[in-house]
C-alpha cells in the first residue's frame, strides 16, 4: 500500500500544523485587494452617475411645477427673517406665538362688536353701557 504524498500534508494542517506558504500568496493577495478597490471605485462612479441622473429628473420636475429645493427655500426664509430683524431690537412679529401680545385684546373687542351687531337694539344699548 502506497501513501499519497498530499495526504500527510493535509493531516498536518488538520491537526494544527503550519500551512505551507505559497510563494505567490502576497502577490495574489495584492491583486485581489486591487481588484476590490477597482470594483469599489466602479460602484461609486455608477452610483454618482445614477444620482446625477436622478437630480436632473428632479430639476426638470422643479422647473415644470415651479418648486424650489429645500435648501433654497430654507435659505430664503432665513434671509427674510434676518432682513426683517435688521435694526430691530425686538424679535420679528412672526416669532411671537399666537395668544401673546396686545393683538388679542383687539380681536376680542372685534368679536364682541360683531356679536352686538346681531342683537336687537335695546340689548345693544344695555351692553354698550
Amino acid at each position: 500500500m502506497s501513501k499519497k504524498p498530499g495526504a500527510t500534508k493535509d493531516m498536518g494542517k488538520m491537526l494544527g500544523g503550519e500551512e505551507e506558504k505559497d510563494p505567490d500568496a502576497a502577490k495574489k493577495e495584492e491583486e485581489r485587494q486591487e481588484a476590490l478597490r477597482q470594483q469599489e471605485e466602479e460602484r461609486k462612479a455608477k452610483h454618482a452617475r445614477m444620482e446625477a441622473e436622478r437630480e436632473k429628473v428632479r430639476q426638470t420636475i422643479r422647473d415644470k411645477y415651479g418648486l424650489k429645493k429645500k435648501e433654497e427655500k430654507e435659505a430664503e426664509e432665513k434671509a427674510a427673517m434676518e432682513q426683517a430683524c435688521e435694526g430691530s431690537l425686538t424679535r420679528p412679529k412672526k416669532a411671537i406665538p399666537r395668544g401673546c401680545g396686545d393683538d388679542d385684546e383687539e380681536d376680542e373687542e372685534s368679536i364682541l362688536d360683531t356679536v352686538l351687531k346681531f342683537l336687537p337694539g335695546p340689548l345693544q344699548d344695555m351692553f354698550k353701557k
